[in-house]
């Protein structure tokens, strides 16, 4: 019997089944690394730090954020998983380690602003974060487009964290030393 099928060459069912497996393992864990992150900071309005910041008038509610972080999360893991799939592609070294460069910056950015203070100094990450990330989808475009458009939201909401880690940075010189107060006596 003679099969006049290429030997070597996947199907487009195991391309696809192989893109799968990626992202159940590349979405899931930017997800809950992220989520690590920012409850290891205490991010968000809950804390008492942050609450006491003068805020700047473009300051979304508090849902907005985890909401966007999740959906962006997932954005990135499908993304990375475009590429971690594109095997044999080139440039697809350099692009997964500059990937992984912005999120260790990205998961860095909330303990350095919400459990450190450090306003400014998570401004100059985030400007970091976005260079890193800007390179990074110009290289996912050279690889797969699909996973560089994934980035854009993304590329968007730096944009935007960053104008409000400014105004935030501008309305709050005093940051780093403003200190809550405390309602009960710690013995």
């Amino acid at each position: 019997m003679k099969d006049n099928a290429p030997q070597g060459i996947a199907s487009q069912a195991q391309l696809r089944l192989s893109y799968v497996r990626w992202a159940l393992v590349t979405v899931p864990s930017i997800v809950f690394l992220g989520f690590l992150s920012g409850r290891a900071a205490n991010s968000g309005y809950g804390n008492p730090w942050f609450a006491a910041l003068e805020k700047p008038a473009i300051m979304p509610p508090g849902w907005v954020f985890p909401v966007a972080w999740t959906a962006l999360y997932i954005l990135l893991g499908l993304a990375l998983a475009v590429i971690l799939h594109a095997r044999g592609a080139r440039g697809r070294g350099i692009a997964i380690a500059l990937f992984m460069v912005q999120m260790i910056g990205n998961l860095l950015w909330s303990p350095l602003f919400f459990r450190l203070h450090m306003v400014t100094e998570a401004l100059w990450l985030l400007i970091g974060i976005f260079v890193v990330s800007a390179i990074t989808a110009w290289l996912f475009a050279r690889i797969r487009p699909v996973a560089a458009i994934l980035l854009l939201p993304y590329l968007l909401w730096l944009t935007f964290a960053g104008v409000l880690n400014y105004q935030i940075d501008q309305l709050n010189p005093d940051a780093p030393t403003v200190v809550v107060p405390s309602f009960k006596t710690r013995i």
